[in-house]
């Protein structure tokens, strides 16, 4: 990846900007020389009695003017640059947000929580740090030791000024060196702060498990581990610090000290006038800015270059699933769906998620989905979805390949209850609304909200609540309860009314009676709909039209409720297995009574 291409397209969209305060911070450099001059002049006038007290004056009120200009154009150079860096960084942030929208599900299973979030926070920052402070630094001090050098060796003495100089090579090599080791070592240290982010954003979400498991010394143990290395990275880079910054004070004080003993002899030898030795002092304490600088803007553009290769790289990752060159934008399905051959294995797997499925599902039909854990029935919602993309030809959707579809036509067309059923930290009547567009008004978009949740048997625990619709449920919906997540998930996916309903184990959390109360208005609301059923309890999907039965990822049976009832195979089975534990969950419950 070329880093500097990457930047620069963001570079470029303020650059007349960066000009600008580049233009105002060379004035601003520019100006600062005089003041050690005027000083020198003062010194020189008054020792040999040639400026009189008026002079004097005229010369200070030069400074005071010196010094206001010097005040608004260090204003303007920072509104200007660190400005510009702050819209390069938000810009930046824009685009790997939208960026990881368009990513596939393979590149999250790959990719921590913690690592992503690190781009967001360090890496980002230390890119503004470099194009805004850093850019400054080391343009200043370009520009502040050219200006410096040629006055010291025009105004005070060449001479001079080559005993000074010498200790600056130094530090430009030093600080070559310096710079590589500190990329190398920085970017560790990102990496171990990803890690470390990581832990902690899995630990809080995981806060109640570790409880009912006991587990929060374990827990600590693992989390002082991950801090520990991450401690141990940063000391590295601080003690790489440690070392490079009293050695480059040392170069500096050499600097001076060379200073005071070659031009205190030149002035005792009358070489120099004593003013002009009180202004070469005061060129050499404004050389230490730079030096400084250069040290400084290595290390942050070190990081910031290194950082800059991390989200480069983020940047460049491309989907796996992707839209075609000619595709339907726009489309309103009737939901036809049929399977001729399917079969799917996830990447870097062996086995098969899917083998040889056939089925066809006509619109306005119900397919139930049953089998054990792990034997495929979630895969077959990721390809309809295309999360995952199936082989070409083993998916139809109203007669065209599923991938002729645009990924936005086709999702548009499919409302989907994953098995999580997440929640986001917002009020419920937002979290039901989620899938509306822009175009309902304030009271209809109220009215399709609560006609969602009567629909999804939600309506009724709303109401309980103080702020009702306004309720705001928390963390991944923490504040409701399983049944009432799963039934705000519907009540979103019902509210979207599209062709095709898919529900992943959907109603698993919530009672028998509601659990009938739902697909009884489920029934009535989708006639002419296509829906997909996933679940566990055959008292789901009796009524369903299709009942496809997945073993390890093969077609095991395949009819109607009745069809396999009289079959008597693993379906059988399983519903008299159900059947007698719903009986002795009854006659429990009336003995305990």
């Amino acid at each position: 990846m070329n880093r500097w291409k990457f930047l620069g397209k963001y570079i470029r969209r303020y650059l007349w900007r960066y000009l600008l305060g580049l233009a105002v911070l060379f004035g601003v450099d520019f100006a600062n020389l005089y003041v050690p001059q005027y000083t020198g002049v003062i010194i020189d006038g008054l020792a040999a009695g040639s400026l009189s007290s008026s002079g004097v004056v005229a010369i200070c009120l030069r400074i005071l003017l010196l010094a206001v200009l010097l005040a608004v154009g260090r204003f303007g150079w920072r509104w200007f640059i660190f400005g510009s860096a702050r819209g390069v960084e938000r810009d930046m942030r824009d685009d790997m947000y939208a960026h990881l929208q368009t990513l596939s599900a393979q590149f999250y299973n790959e990719n921590k929580t913690g690592d992503l979030m690190a781009y967001f926070t360090n890496d980002l920052s230390a890119v503004r740090m470099m194009v805004g402070p850093t850019l400054l630094m080391v343009f200043d001090s370009i520009t502040m030791t050219v200006l410096i050098l040629f006055k010291m060796i025009f105004y005070v003495d060449a001479r001079l000024t080559m005993y000074t100089f010498i200790p600056m090579a130094v530090i430009a090599v030093g600080c070559y060196f310096y710079g590589k080791e500190e990329e190398k070592r920085y970017d560790r240290k990102q990496k171990a702060f990803a890690s470390l982010s990581d832990k902690v954003q899995e630990s809080i979400s995981g806060i109640r498990v570790i409880k009912a498991f006991n587990q929060e010394r374990a827990e600590f143990a693992s989390f002082t581990a991950y801090n520990r290395e991450c401690l141990d990275r940063n000391l590295k880079v601080e003690k790489l610090r440690a070392f490079f910054w009293p050695l480059l004070e040392a170069v500096i004080a050499v600097a001076c000290l060379i200073t005071l003993i070659v031009g205190g002899r030149m002035t005792m030898l009358g070489q120099i006038s004593l003013g002009k030795f009180v202004a070469f002092n005061s060129y050499v304490m404004m050389l230490v800015w730079p030096m400084i600088a250069v040290g400084d803007s290595i290390n942050t553009a070190t990081q910031g270059m290194a950082s800059l290769e991390r989200i480069g790289l983020l940047m460049y990752v491309k989907p796996t699933v992707v839209d075609g060159r000619q595709v339907i934008e726009q489309a309103h399905l009737t939901g036809d769906i049929v399977c001729r051959g399917l079969s799917f294995r996830y990447p870097n797997s062996g086995l098969d998620a899917l083998s040889g499925l056939d089925l066809h599902v006509a619109p306005g039909e119900t397919l139930a989905v049953i089998g054990k854990t792990g034997s495929g029935k979630s895969t077959l919602v990721n390809l309809l979805l295309r999360v995952y993309d199936a082989p070409a030809g083993t998916i139809a959707l109203d007669g065209h390949d599923i991938k002729d579809y645009s990924l936005k036509a086709l999702r548009d067309n499919i409302a989907y209850v994953p098995q999580d059923n997440f929640l986001f930290s917002d009020t419920l009547a937002n979290n039901i609304a989620f899938g509306l567009d822009d175009g309902p008004d304030a009271d209809r978009r109220r009215v399709m909200v609560e006609k969602a949740a009567a629909e999804a048997c939600l309506d009724t625990s709303i109401k309980e609540f103080p702020a009702q619709y306004e309720t705001v449920v928390g963390e991944r919906g923490a504040t409701l309860s399983g049944g009432q997540k799963q039934r705000s998930a519907m009540a979103r996916a019902l509210l979207k009314d599209a062709p095709i309903l898919i529900l992943d184990d959907s109603l698993s959390a919530v009672d028998t009676d509601t659990e009938q109360q739902i697909l009884a208005n489920l029934a009535a609301i989708r006639r002419g709909k296509t829906t997909i059923i996933i679940a566990h309890r055959i008292s789901t999907i009796q009524d369903a039209d299709h009942v496809l039965v997945l073993d390890q990822g093969r077609p095991a049976e395949y009819g109607t409720h009745k069809q396999l009832m009289r079959r008597k195979g693993w379906y059988y089975r399983t519903f008299q297995k159900q059947q007698l534990a719903a009986q002795l969950d009854g006659y429990g419950q009336e003995v305990g009574s």
